[in-house]
């Protein structure tokens, strides 16, 4: 079972688990002297507690396939490097400038807005004295 979460098998990994689990508390029961009635109900019992445990794990996991992804890069305010590279939040990233008609090429040391975030490169703005000033 501590397979099923971390490899996206949508439960079948975990079923697997709680059908052996159960048989196992079922022929431990059996091999113990117990009735046959007593073994098959503490094997049902294992079986539908691992059941709803799996269960409950998939719904989960892929419930977390539905959360929208929130990059905390856009709006941080970071240093150019150069035409191509600013440092923001303690990295180094690959950059490109927001076009805007007439503005000058990033140099380095400008300040930079992070405006986007495509993959590993940030689209960043020059910075406004606003956005700046302590």
């Amino acid at each position: 079972m501590a397979a099923e979460a971390h490899v996206p098998t949508h439960g079948v990994l975990g079923a697997g688990a709680v059908v052996a689990l159960a048989l196992g508390v079922a022929l431990l029961f059996s091999a113990g002297g117990s009735a046959a009635l007593v073994a098959v109900f503490a094997g049902a019992g294992i079986g539908l507690a691992g059941g709803a445990t799996v269960a409950l794990m998939a719904r989960k996991a892929l419930g977390t396939r539905r959360l929208r992804q929130h990059n905390s890069l856009v709006g941080r305010m970071g240093v150019a490097r150069g035409a191509d590279s600013v440092f923001v939040d303690g990295a180094l990233w690959r950059a490109r400038q927001w076009e805007f008609e007439g503005e000058a090429p990033l140099a380095r040391g400008d300040p930079v807005v992070v405006e986007r975030v495509n993959g590993l490169t940030l689209t960043v703005r020059p910075a406004n004295e606003w956005e700046v000033a302590p």
